[in-house]
């Protein structure tokens, strides 16, 4: 049976967005494509998203916008100035990234060649890209691990993601060595409002 998909070309509410991907995730197949022109059709309102923005002096941070109905996870995450994430997977999900307001750098590696304590192998960069705002990029980690940044010194950043399927932990690498370490990734706030209880 053919899915047919609505006509994206028109402007959309980023609840319009939700709403659309609540329909797209009903199937379990996920059609790339049309996710990633979805978020593009999607012009950045700062209406839209304001109430999740939560900026943390000192770290990005994770914002719940939409649970998916356990099939994707959609957030914003906040880059204070000069925040940076850790070199990461992304736990066999796909990871749409969506720039919403100022700049931000991605940074690809390949995945280390050694996984013992003793390889020390440093992580061999691919690519770098420059996420502006309504700009979209797609990862999964058959494409290789990313870093991502905000590279203004005085701004900050926002970035929409989506993930499916969601997840509660990923690994983080270290850049010098290749040494991969789980770690837990958790919400700054969910719907708006900040989380009580984080780890850090």
């Amino acid at each position: 049976m053919e899915v047919t998909y609505p006509d994206i070309s028109k402007t959309m509410t980023l609840q319009e967005v939700c709403e659309e991907l609540h329909k797209v995730f009903e199937s379990d197949e996920v059609n790339i494509e049309y996710v990633q022109e979805l978020l593009e059709s999607y012009k950045s309102n700062p209406a839209d998203w304001k109430k999740y923005a939560k900026f943390d002096r000192y770290r990005y941070t994770r914002n719940l916008v939409d649970e998916g109905n356990g099939k994707f996870n959609l957030m914003l995450l906040c880059w204070g100035p000069s925040n940076v994430s850790t070199i990461h997977d992304h736990a066999n999900a796909h990871c749409f990234m969506k720039g919403l307001a100022g700049t931000l750098n991605e940074v690809r590696f390949e995945w280390p060649k050694g996984e013992s304590e003793t390889d020390d192998q440093g992580m061999v960069e691919t690519e770098r890209n420059v996420l502006k705002t309504n700009a979209v990029c797609y990862i999964n980690d058959s494409l290789g691990l990313h870093r991502v940044e905000n590279p203004s010194h005085s701004d900050g950043a926002v970035s929409l993601h989506l993930y499916c399927p969601p997840y509660s932990s990923c690994s983080m690498f270290d850049e010098r060595t290749g040494k991969r370490t789980k770690c837990p990734v958790t919400f700054w706030s969910k719907f708006g409002k900040k989380c009580e209880t984080r780890k850090s």
